[in-house]
This record gives C-alpha cells, sequence and structure tokens, in this order.
C-alpha cells in the first residue's frame, strides 16, 4: 500500500500580478528602517504568491523626504562615495549636503542598498517614486497609506 505524494511549487507568472500602490509619510520615520520595509514590499515577500524571480512587488510613493530622521550622529559623519572612473574623480556627498540639495537621493540609496543588486533590482528600483515635498504626481492611481515602523 503505497500512496504517491506529488506537491507541486506554485511559480507566479509575471502576467498574473496584480500590483497595489502605496504612500508613504518620511516624516519623522527613521531611514533604514523605513527603507527596510519599502525594500520588502517593492519586492513583493508581503504576498502569498512571492516568486524570488519575478517581480511580484507593489509600486511606492515617498513622500516628504526631507523630513526623515536619522539616528545617532549620522547626519553629521555620513557620506556617500561615487568615483568617475577618471583619475581624480572622486566625490563624498555629505548627508547634511543632499538633505539640503536632493533629499530624495537619500531615500533612494537606502533601498537601493537592499533590493538584489542584478536586471531584477533595477527593474523593481524603478517602482520607487521619491518626493521631497508633501505632494505627487500620482494621485490618479489611488495609493493606499502606508504606516511603518
Amino acid at each position: 500500500m503505497s500512496k504517491t505524494l506529488s506537491f507541486k511549487t506554485y511559480s507566479a507568472k509575471p502576467a498574473e500580478v496584480e500590483r497595489k500602490w502605496y504612500v508613504v509619510d518620511a516624516e519623522g520615520q527613521v531611514l533604514g528602517r523605513m527603507a527596510s520595509e519599502i525594500a520588502q514590499i517593492l519586492r513583493g515577500k508581503h504576498k502569498p504568491q512571492f516568486t524570488p524571480h519575478i517581480d511580484t512587488g507593489d509600486f511606492i510613493v515617498v513622500t516628504n523626504a526631507e523630513k526623515v530622521a536619522l539616528s545617532g550622529k549620522k547626519e553629521d559623519q555620513k557620506s556617500y562615495f561615487s568615483h568617475s572612473q577618471y583619475p581624480g574623480g572622486v566625490k563624498f556627498d555629505r548627508v547634511k549636503d543632499l538633505l539640503k540639495k536632493k533629499p530624495e537621493r537619500i531615500i533612494e540609496n537606502a533601498v537601493w542598498g537592499m533590493l538584489p543588486h542584478n536586471n531584477l533590482g533595477r527593474q523593481l528600483f524603478r517602482k520607487l517614486k521619491v518626493y521631497a515635498g508633501n505632494t505627487h504626481p500620482h494621485a490618479s492611481q489611488s495609493p493606499v497609506e502606508l504606516k511603518v515602523n
């Protein structure tokens, strides 16, 4: 009396994925904790049909990027490194300066570091929309407010 059991592993297909829009207010949120939750939603890990090699995530709109909080002394000490690939082309951007010039870049850098660094990660990153102010042009998608932290 031997029964054979066969279990099928579900794999999501890109055409079957339903995407939602979420809006996150970054005012007073700690950068790292907020970015890790955003990265999970962009990746689709909150859904039961999560498949590692398929984009199953949702869209995220982040507002009030200039009011994000950093813990410790990061605002004074943290900096981002970039190189132009030319001799002497090293650039260091301090967080204090970026908060004044391009506050969106701080959240984008934090989320990008938590996504896969391959074609899938670049596809996921395109679904993140970050705005310095309180308004955004995605009201027609009727995004749902998402509480983080």
